[in-house]
């Protein structure tokens, strides 16, 4: 029995000497895994603000030029002229942030740091200070290309829109309906104003599409030729930030403040601000239905267009001498103000 006992201890000591040995090969402890990353995702808030952006410019991209009658072109210019420039800007960033999450490497090089709790937040802090600590990461070449391409190819097709509508100006003089007087200037004025700002809503397939892109379950649909080159355009470095925060898991309802200041672009809001204030003295000397039709396509239109693709830098379009901005003055001017028309000289001789 004593034996048995003895044995049993023995197997006892030798199997906690073996045990032993296992952890000293095993080395020291690696302490418990990793946090998986958090998932790329934008708020809803977000998403909403880049779907609302893209309805307004694939609304104004479809304004056809052959009008029929006065009517036709009331309706035209409420739908032209219902944006609020600072939203609109807000969704551009949105939408160019989906874009450039279109890009893996930019992912992939936000991604390296976003497992650690406390870098990821320290480095989202710093991206809301100053996005443009977001071009520190690799891929920002390319991710910029995404956003260039996919804000740019929005704003020359409402340039290019506006262009055809502005020329209606002068094929609809051939109809009568075209020469007479706008009914009601003053209230249609006053709508243009109260349109300008109310806030977009987008469309819930849009919305769902987006998001699906944000995340990665969905291609965006948008493919850019080549990097883009630096110094970026404010927008466009915005964009990055945006999505940067996004990869960080930084960029959710929890964060919307944060995200607003980000989204926030001042240059691109004072170009779309001036486009306004051109429409406004546009309306304010505007009679006959054909000179709306002029005001419509330049400066809602073509001045919308043309600011969007500034705000993303992308090439002007090689057909314009002038770029239609130039007839803002720096300094805004009053629409109570007598002013020369702007329409002048549209009749045909």
């Amino acid at each position: 029995m004593a034996r048995a006992v003895w044995v049993r201890s023995a197997l006892s000591v030798a199997a906690a000497a073996a045990a032993l040995v296992i952890t000293a090969c095993a080395g020291p402890s690696a302490g418990p895994p990793a946090p998986p990353a958090p998932a790329v995702s934008l708020a809803p808030k977000v998403i909403e603000q880049a779907s609302a952006y893209r309805a307004y410019m694939a609304r104004s991209a479809a304004i056809s030029p052959a009008f029929s009658d006065g009517a036709a072109v009331s309706g035209a210019l409420r739908a032209a002229a219902a944006y609020e420039p600072r939203q609109l800007v807000q969704g551009a960033v949105a939408y160019g942030a989906i874009a450039a999450l279109q890009d893996p490497a930019y992912v992939a090089g936000v991604r390296t740091f976003s497992r650690d709790v406390t870098q990821r937040q320290s480095i989202a802090q710093a991206i809301i200070r100053n996005p443009a600590y977001a071009l520190s990461f690799p891929g920002a070449p390319t991710a910029a290309g995404l956003v260039t391409t996919a804000l740019g190819e929005d704003g020359r097709r409402v340039f290019e829109q506006g262009k055809q509508v502005k020329q209606a100006a002068y094929s609809v003089q051939h109809f009568s309906w075209s020469k007479a007087d706008v009914a009601n200037r003053d209230i249609r004025l006053a709508q243009a104003k109260s349109l300008s700002t109310m806030p977009l809503s987008g469309d819930v397939a849009e919305s769902f599409r987006l998001q699906q892109a944000a995340g990665g379950g969905a291609p965006l649909g948008v493919v850019a030729t080549q990097p883009a080159a630096p110094p970026y355009s404010p927008l466009v470095v915005r964009s990055l930030a945006l999505a940067a925060l996004a990869v960080l898991g930084e960029a959710g309802e929890a964060n919307l403040a944060q995200l607003t200041s980000v989204m926030s672009e001042p240059v691109a809001g004072s170009c779309l601000n001036m486009s306004k204030l051109n429409l406004y003295q546009c309306l304010a000397v505007s009679k006959p239905h054909y000179e709306d039709v002029f005001c419509m396509g330049q400066h809602i239109l073509m001045d919308t267009g043309m600011c969007v693709l500034k705000g993303a830098g992308a090439p002007a379009p090689l057909n314009v001498l002038t770029s239609p901005l130039t007839v803002a003055s720096a300094t805004p001017v009053s629409t109570a103000a007598p002013i020369a028309s702007p329409t002048s000289g549209i009749r045909k001789p």
